[in-house]
């Protein structure tokens, strides 16, 4: 299994190979390219769908999907996909500024475990 750091490197990597940093993108282009995974995962849920849910739109009829994944329908789609893509647009984000992910992670989740239970009060 690859560690986080790996995988920061394999999507920057591919993103790169696919010409998504010919020209350099400003951080807040960045950012809004993760928010908008974020609002497709959200645009699938208010459209019904379970978080669970994944389906797979045909390669050679887009639009046209089916719950199989066979040669015909390739995409994946569904709030686990925009979720994987939000992730994987943070990946892209940390290679382009060698950010060590892993540590981030590391000094994060030991930080929040801190907090006292719901602090803040903020309700959504």
């Amino acid at each position: 299994m690859k560690s986080i750091n790996e995988y920061v490197q394999a999507a920057h990597e591919n993103a790169k190979s696919k010409g998504w940093w010919d020209e350099d993108r400003s951080f807040g282009e960045i950012i809004a390219l993760i928010h908008s995974e974020a609002s497709e995962a959200l645009e699938d849920y208010r459209n019904g769908e379970h978080p669970r849910t994944m389906w797979y739109e045909s390669k050679s009829r887009p639009g046209e999907c089916s719950d199989m994944q066979s040669e015909e329908f390739r995409k994946p789609c569904g709030i686990p996909s925009e979720l994987a893509d939000i992730v994987i647009r943070v990946f892209d984000a940390c290679g382009r500024y060698s950010i060590d992910l892993e540590q981030a992670i590391r000094e994060k989740m030991a930080y929040n475990a801190t907090w006292p239970q719901r602090h803040g009060g903020k309700k959504l």
